[in-house]
């Protein structure tokens, strides 16, 4: 039997694929009910203004202008929600008014 060391315990491998299949499966559940689109609003609702405005500022998350409105893929937020962020980052693109980015 296979097993895995996950710091000072032993796990077994088919536990863990288990587990592992369970928690893909919530985040599919989870996910599947979102919209391909969020307006800004609704994405500084959800993920935290700064949070979005961080993404934006270090061009992680790409933007989409629609009249009267700016909006994000639902998708990218999510997977930038989920990843572990480096706040000390700096960032490397700043955009002006228009959304267009700087060097």
């Amino acid at each position: 039997m296979k097993t895995l060391q996950v710091l000072d315990r032993l796990i077994p491998y088919d536990a863990f694929l288990n587990d592992l299949a369970a928690r893909i499966v919530g985040m599919i559940k989870a996910d599947s009910n979102d919209p391909e689109f969020v307006c800004q609003r609704k994405a500084y609702k959800l993920f935290g203004r700064r949070n979005v405005e961080r993404w934006r500022r270090q061009g992680k998350v790409e933007f989409y202008k629609r009249p009267g409105k700016v909006e994000y893929k639902t998708s990218d937020l999510r997977l930038l929600q989920r990843t572990v962020q480096d706040y000390l980052e700096s960032p490397l693109h700043k955009e002006d008014d228009s959304g267009k980015k700087k060097n």
